[in-house]
């Protein structure tokens, strides 16, 4: 039986020194933010009623990280991420994770030509620069795994030899939560190499109303498609907005106040494992990104706080008596994040 004060309270959290001001000067807006404007605009075009999954999609690009999709079939993830690639003319792969999918399914390998008489390489369907990885939990650790250097050093080692992948280079991983049979869950080490963990939901009625009106209205269901997007960019123009990103403003406050709500998540007692040093450091890059397509070159502690769902989702786990009180990951989160006191402006 649960008791009448489950679950525990939160521990008063750390109070660290907020040593300067979190605005800082002004100076002139990056023309990256009106950029990524004219992304948002193309993408929203074709994946109509998911505003804050595209805005969270776009801060991880521009954060040049790894985003983990998890939303039930049919909401459109596939074509998220086709659409995306179609903005900037990045080449696009996708792999179908089964069971019997081996790591060199994934990365390629090396096969003798028996016309020149030697070795060559043959890559796989990683060597691209946005890559979807489907139903990711469907294949075993081991060809899961094959992923991690991929994701983390963004090159392949193929019989010794590194092979380097072309930037920018972004991993989309899906997973299906209605359907655990035949999965292998992520192991924890190849989790916290995703940046963000995004969640798909419904669209509302009149937004769904406008998709299914749509794409039933083009032969063969066709409407909607990405194909039909022109590039508004280059992949060299994302790589300079990615370095525009990484040189925003974060003042010692707003990062004290990150690392608070990571070194939070390991206090509560509601939580047994908690976010690591990574999960500090994707927060203020996230945060970067977030500000900077709102057009500012600073970011605030609301810019940490819109973004620490998303960011912390998959790096903590639950105590075992409050995940089977049926309280879910975001609702403890929510709870970790009102104990932080936020810096103030």
């Amino acid at each position: 039986m649960i008791p009448p004060n489950f679950p525990p309270p939160l521990p008063q959290a750390e109070t660290l020194p907020q040593p300067e001001s979190i605005t800082p000067p002004q100076v002139a807006i990056p023309h990256s933010a009106q950029l990524f404007q004219r992304i948002r605009e193309a993408v929203g075009s074709v994946f109509i009623g998911q505003d804050a999954v595209i805005h969270q999609v776009l801060a991880a690009l521009l954060a040049g990280g790894h985003v983990l999709l998890e939303g039930k079939p049919g909401l459109g993830k596939t074509h998220l991420v086709l659409a995306l690639a179609r903005t900037f003319g990045g080449s696009f792969r996708r792999i179908q994770f089964t069971p019997d999918l081996m790591p060199t399914d994934v990365t390629g390998h090396t096969l003798f030509d028996l016309a020149s008489q030697t070795f060559r390489v043959r890559r796989g369907p990683v060597f691209a620069q946005l890559l979807l990885a489907d139903e990711i939990n469907r294949a075993p650790a081991k060809t899961q795994s094959a992923l991690l250097e991929v994701m983390q050093e963004a090159q392949v080692t193929i019989d010794g030899e590194a092979h380097p992948l072309t930037p920018p280079f972004m991993t989309f991983a899906t997973q299906n939560p209605i359907e655990q049979d035949g999965t292998y869950p992520l192991p924890e080490a190849q989790l916290d190499r995703f940046l963000l963990k995004v969640l798909i939901d419904y669209p509302q009625p009149a937004e769904e109303t406008q998709i299914v009106h749509a794409v039933a209205s083009a032969a063969g269901g066709r409407g909607l498609s990405p194909a039909t997007l022109r590039a508004v960019c280059t992949p060299e123009d994302i790589l300079s907005a990615q370095a525009e990103a990484a040189a925003v403003h974060a003042t010692d406050s707003v990062v004290h106040y990150a690392v608070a709500l990571t070194r939070a998540t390991r206090q509560s007692g509601a939580i047994s494992l908690g976010a690591g040093t990574r999960g500090a450091i994707s927060l203020v890059r996230t945060a970067k990104a977030c500000a900077l397509l709102e057009g500012r070159n600073y970011i605030t502690p609301d810019d940490v706080k819109t973004i620490a769902l998303p960011v912390l989702r998959h790096r903590i786990q639950l105590a075992a008596e409050i995940a089977i009180s049926g309280q879910s990951v975001d609702d403890v989160l929510e709870s970790v994040i009102r104990s932080v006191e936020a810096p103030r402006t």
